[in-house]
C-alpha cells in the first residue's frame, strides 16, 4: 500500500514529513478549511506526488491551481460531477465519497471512466479531516477493481486495526492509506514523530 500525508501547511513541517518519503503529499485549496494552503511548495523529492484537495471549486480555478503548484493529482471532496472530474485530464483524479456505517455502491458507476482513483473518507460534518474512522467492513461489498485510497481517522491507534485489514478481502483493491487530523499538534502542522512509528510499524519504509 501508499502511503498519503494530507493537509500540509507549513514549509519546514512539509520538508520534515518528505523526508519520510510519503508517496503522497496533499495541500488543501479550500479556504474554510483550517488547513487551508495558500503559500509556496518547497521543493519535494520527484518520487513525492504533489495533490491538491478541492471542494466544488470551480473547474478554471483548479486548473490555474494545478499549472501554479505543478501538481501531480487532484482529490475531490465535494458534489463534482463526472463530466467535471472528466475535464481535469492532466492529472490524477481522485474523487472522494464519504461512508459511514453503509454505502450505496452504485454511485461509484458514472466515475469509473473518469477517475483514477476513489477515497473513501468518513461522513461528518466537515468535507474531510473530521478525526474518526468508518466501518471498513462495508468496503467487503465494494463492487469495482478500481484502486482506492482509505482515509478517515487513521491514526497510531489504528496499527492494529490496519495491520487486520491487510489481510481482509476488503483491502484487496485499498491503494494507499491516507492519514490527516490523527497526526497533528495543531491543523497543518504534522507530528513527527508519530508519523515515523506509523510508518515503521506497518512496514511502508524499509
Amino acid at each position: 500500500m501508499k502511503l498519503k500525508v494530507c493537509g500540509m501547511k507549513y514549509k519546514d513541517n512539509i520538508q520534515a514529513v518528505a523526508n519520510l518519503q510519503p508517496d503522497y503529499l496533499g495541500f488543501i485549496f479550500y479556504d474554510k478549511s483550517a488547513r487551508h494552503f495558500d503559500t509556496t511548495i518547497p521543493e519535494l523529492p520527484k518520487t513525492i506526488k504533489k495533490v491538491g484537495v478541492f471542494v466544488d471549486e470551480e473547474l478554471e480555478t483548479v486548473q490555474e491551481i494545478i499549472k501554479r503548484f505543478n501538481l501531480q493529482a487532484v482529490q475531490l471532496h465535494g458534489h463534482e460531477s463526472p463530466e467535471y472530474c472528466a475535464a481535469i485530464n492532466e492529472v490524477e483524479v481522485i474523487k472522494v465519497f464519504s461512508i459511514k456505517d453503509e454505502f450505496n455502491f452504485e454511485v461509484l458507476q458514472p466515475f469509473e471512466d473518469v477517475c483514477d482513483y476513489f477515497l473513501f473518507d468518513t461522513k461528518g460534518k466537515l468535507p474531510g479531516g473530521n478525526g474518526y474512522t468508518f466501518n471498513w467492513n462495508v468496503l467487503e461489498q465494494y463492487p469495482s477493481a478500481k484502486p482506492y485510497f482509505l482515509s478517515g481517522g487513521i491514526g497510531v491507534d489504528e496499527i492494529e486495526k490496519i495491520k487486520h485489514f491487510k489481510e481482509s478481502l476488503a483491502s484487496k483493491y485499498c491503494y494507499a492509506i491516507d492519514m490527516n487530523s490523527k497526526f497533528e499538534i495543531e491543523p497543518g502542522l504534522k507530528n513527527i514523530k508519530e508519523l515515523e512509528k506509523f510508518i515503521t510499524h506497518l512496514s511502508f519504509r524499509t
